[in-house]
C-alpha cells in the first residue's frame, strides 16, 4: 500500500483526537479521584489502563502519520 498525504492526515487527526479526548478523560478521572468520589479500584484501574492503551495507540498513530507525512513531501 502506497501512503497518501491523505493517510498521513487522518492518521495524524486521530492521534490528536486520542489524546485531546483521553487527556480530557484523564482530568475528569483524576479530579473525581481528588475529590474522594467512591468507586471499586478495580474503576479506577480500568480506568487507568484505557487511558494508558489511548495513549500508547495515538503515539503508534502519529508516528506512523508523521513517518507517512514525511514520506509523501513532494
Amino acid at each position: 500500500m502506497r501512503f497518501e498525504r491523505r493517510h498521513a492526515v487522518l492518521l495524524l487527526t486521530v492521534a490528536a483526537w486520542n489524546v485531546f479526548s483521553f487527556g480530557n478523560f484523564a482530568r475528569n478521572l483524576w479530579t473525581a479521584y481528588d475529590a474522594g468520589e467512591d468507586r471499586a479500584t478495580g474503576y479506577w484501574v480500568a480506568h487507568t489502563i484505557l487511558i494508558v492503551v489511548n495513549f500508547a495507540i495515538a503515539a503508534v498513530l502519529g508516528s506512523l502519520g508523521w513517518k507517512a507525512w514525511r514520506a509523501t513531501r513532494s
